[in-house]
């Protein structure tokens, strides 16, 4: 019973940490342009490398 009074306040922790990256990561425009890194891999510029 006393890992409890350890987890709950660890769990916590953790889960505020994580909505805080979250909201780190949505004011910082992480999530801004979804679509194009996917498709920058798939139409490479040979032409530039030259």
């Amino acid at each position: 019973m006393e890992i409890i009074v350890v987890l709950l306040p660890a769990s916590v922790i953790l889960a505020a940490l994580a909505l805080g990256a979250y909201f780190w990561a949505a004011r910082s425009g992480q999530f801004d342009d979804l679509e194009t890194p996917p498709q920058r891999v798939l139409f490479d510029d040979d032409d530039n490398k030259a």
